[in-house]
């Protein structure tokens, strides 16, 4: 870096999650209204989301997909309006602790269905139990 704590801080506020910590020269209303922008655009996509799946606007297949963006949209504004995750150097724990528990989300989903259907595969169709019972 260069040296000078000017240019160290501006990098520093740079990577600062809206919201986050105030310093001396901030004041308490720029973090509330951090939060307040935060939660507007979180209800918007909800209702976003609502508005989608009752009009026709959006071709019919298309709107899980629809969802499905409005969905990760809004993990993203409460990742970062909320949660605070930045990509600055301080919240490396906190991106490993959410990449970590996104992990095991996906290993109990993905395995779950992966057994549920070599289940379903595996067994007997429900015609010859019922002729085996006879």
């Amino acid at each position: 870096m260069s040296g000078n704590g000017i240019a160290d801080g501006a990098s520093r506020a740079r990577d600062k999650a809206p919201g986050l910590s105030l310093d001396v020269g901030e004041s308490f209303g720029k973090g509330v209204q951090s939060y307040l922008i935060g939660f507007v655009l979180a209800v918007w996509l909800t209702g976003a989301s609502f508005w989608v799946v009752q009009t026709n606007v959006i071709y019919g297949p298309a709107v899980p997909a629809a969802l499905v963006a409005l969905a990760v949209a809004q993990m993203g504004i409460h990742l970062v309006f909320f949660l605070h995750i930045t990509t600055g150097p301080d919240n490396t724990n906190n991106v490993l602790a959410l990449a970590f528990g996104v992990l095991i989300v996906c290993l109990v989903i993905f395995g779950s269905l992966w057994i549920m259907t070599n289940l379903n595969h595996n067994m007997i169709p429900m015609k010859d139990m019922l002729n085996m019972q006879r």
